[in-house]
């Protein structure tokens, strides 16, 4: 077994592409690590704001998180519709393009493109934080270790949506148990003392109040939009239905429904345990770090085996939970490949019918966005709700309008339905519209103008790749009147760049003669002496064989560089060549030594390949440029044709 089979999997056959969907079981674990783990950092986020207020802010985790829970179950039963509607994944981007149009669409694409790029940033870094604040030592390898976590998903989710669910399977219920039996056990400890235990280990001592801090509308306000940041990840079933079997809609509404039911109950139990135990945010980042469900552990199980047991599971969630983006920023990136708004090759997979450039573009982005905020997640959440709620409603807002196009359709008993789904939507649409622009509005000057502008970027680059696309598509389009001709077409007149005469030579020479009987061996001379100049034996190696065969010979031209330029020479002769014919074709026929290992290569000047791509890129339209490969057998000193491998 190869090296690249054993990290990343044999190769799938096309007709094996259902083993790798998944079902609802191994669709919480692909697709729900996001909503699930961000009931870890959402509330810590949402205490982090309010730090000025000191021991107050314990009096409103309640009331805030269920302000929330009202907007997620709002958002789930959208979903849910949109699931049914758009069975082809795709989410707000395949809702806004039916419905409300390309520049909508564009918008929404960016949106959500964005959200995965954070989340996979902030999913990490919070992992991370939760594993630096048990262990403090290792604080000072905070990025290294993100970036660390981050290599691993990716090389996981090359492997396949089969693979990485089953990885996922064990952690994820893990966490989702260990999290549950806490909340458990602490509220029980809570009613049986009155709703204030005593905590087992007393978290850290909350902050004073700072001078003239004051609750606020404005502050809970933005305590409330960073506690939104539990709201992400939720969109992931709907643009990821094709990933479940069949049937599939079915299957993506239960792992929904699954994903919801447990995120509200642990959004409720944290903050209830918040409010019990005494529990504030501690200044990320900064020595004495503590995260919130760090100091929970502690207050209502102590330090001991189920601490570290409950802090190993949160970690390795935390950490894996970007694995949500991975799983469907590539499909994001197929839709919109697809629709030309990016690069073609988004639109293939790979070995293991995982859109690989997807992933590694995804891996690439977010190793940039670690080391720039140098693996902390609190400078990451202004940034990260803007296009999770950004996409909510786009995706709501073309369900109204697909709504309305079935009430204009639909029978009498189908009205009823589509008139309480449209109202649903509307709702949505406001609540999310709001809840933005209180995003929006609160986070812009701590860092969201970043993501506006990213928005902005992305939606003026898809944009300017589409109308790439098009342009080539007006330059290569054909008249109703272009068709085959069947004339004789003119021989064309072929250039053979030669550096000395040798086995490699000679093949693009005889191939060059099979083509045409206007043959131009040229050669460069770019230092004296360096290179033996040709000219002295051509009459020997081409003038006499062909007079003895009564054929017409190669023309042998040789050009000084002055300047010891190799391919300038060669390139303006091609150039007056094509301009002094303009009516033939050049062929431009590329000798090219071609080694049996990869390494020979890192000794190698690669001299061929780069004449072939400086003749691509300045050639005129009527340059055609092929290579002669010979293939080398150091072992035998000869050279020969390659035989093709078995299958």
């Amino acid at each position: 077994m190869s090296l690249v089979d054993l990290v990343l999997g044999k190769r799938l056959r096309t007709e094996h592409e259902d083993r790798e969907r998944i079902g609802a079981i191994g669709g919480v674990g692909v697709l729900g690590l996001d909503a699930l783990a961000s009931a870890a950092y959402g509330p810590e986020a949402l205490l982090t704001v309010l730090l000025p207020i000191g021991v107050a802010a314990e009096r409103y985790v309640a009331t805030l998180t269920s302000w929330i829970g009202v907007l997620l179950v709002i958002v789930f039963l959208s979903y849910r519709q949109t699931i049914d509607a758009y069975p082809g994944g795709g989410g707000a981007y395949t809702v806004a393009k039916e419905n409300l149009g390309t520049a909508a669409s564009v918008l929404a694409a960016a949106a959500l493109a964005l959200d995965y790029l954070l989340n996979v940033a902030v999913a990490v870094s919070a992992g991370i934080g939760a594993l630096v604040s048990a262990v403090p030592s290792l604080l000072p390898f905070t990025l290294p270790l993100c970036l660390g976590v981050l290599l691993l998903l990716t090389l996981l989710n090359l492997r396949g949506a089969s693979s990485t669910s089953a990885a996922f399977l064990v952690p994820t219920y893990a966490f989702v148990g260990g999290m549950l039996a806490l909340i458990g056990v602490g509220a029980a400890r809570a009613l049986l003392h009155g709703g204030h235990p005593a905590p087992v280990v007393p978290p850290p001592a909350p902050l004073p109040a700072a001078d003239g801090a004051a609750v606020s509308g404005w502050l809970l306000a933005r305590a409330f939009a960073s506690g939104c940041t539990a709201m992400t990840g939720v969109e992931a079933v709907s643009n990821g239905v094709p990933l479940f079997r069949e049937p599939s809609t079915v299957r993506a509404r239960r792992t929904l429904t699954a994903i919801i039911a447990v995120l509200l109950a642990l959004l409720f139990g944290v903050a209830g345990l918040c409010r019990a135990y005494r529990v504030t945010a501690t200044p990320p980042g900064e020595r004495g770090y503590e995260s919130v469900l760090s100091q929970l552990a502690g207050a209502v199980v102590g330090r001991g085996v189920a601490y570290h047991a409950i802090i190993g599971v949160m970690i390795a969630v935390l950490s894996l939970s970007a694995n949500t983006s991975f799983a469907d920023f590539p499909r994001l990136c197929r839709v919109l490949a697809v629709d030309r708004f990016l690069p073609e090759a988004f639109a293939h997979r790979g070995r293991r019918m995982a859109f690989s450039h997807g992933i590694l573009v995804l891996s690439a982005l977010s190793a940039v966005l670690l080391v720039i905020f140098g693996g902390v997640t609190a400078p990451l959440i202004p940034l990260f709700a803007i296009g999770a709620f950004l996409a909510f409603t786009m995706s709501q807002a073309g369900m109204i309008e697909h709504w309305r196009r079935r009430l204009r359709d639909a029978e009498r008993r189908e009205r009823r339905r589509a008139r309480r789904s449209l109202v649903l939507n509307a709702v949505g649409t406001a609540a999310t519209a709001v809840t933005l622009c209180v995003v929006l509005a609160s986070k812009l000057t701590e860092g969201a103008w970043i993501s506006v502008l990213l928005v902005a970027g992305m939606v003026a680059l898809m944009r300017a790749v589409r109308a790439h696309y098009d342009a080539i598509d007006r330059a290569v389009a054909l008249g109703e009147a272009d068709a085959l001709t069947f004339e004789p077409p003119r021989a064309p007149i072929c250039v053979v760049p030669l550096r000395r005469w040798d086995a490699v030579a000679l093949k693009a020479v005889n191939f060059a003669r099979g083509l045409t009987a206007d043959v131009v061996a040229v050669q460069v001379l770019a230092e004296n002496g360096a290179i033996e100049d040709l000219r002295g034996r051509w009459p020997q190696i081409a003038e006499q064989p062909a007079a003895a065969a009564g054929a017409p010979a190669p023309r042998l031209v040789v050009l000084t560089s002055t300047y010891r330029e190799l391919f300038e020479p060669l390139l303006r002769f091609v150039t007056a060549l094509s301009e002094e014919h303009s009516e033939r074709v050049i062929a431009v026929v590329v000798p090219e030594l071609v080694e049996r290992r990869w390494y020979h290569y890192l000794w190698r000047n690669h001299t061929a390949s780069l004449l072939k791509a400086l003749l691509l890129f300045r050639g005129g339209p009527r340059l055609v440029v092929m290579s002669t490969p010979s293939y080398l057998d150091l072992r035998r000193g000869w050279i020969r044709a390659r035989r093709p491998r078995a299958r």
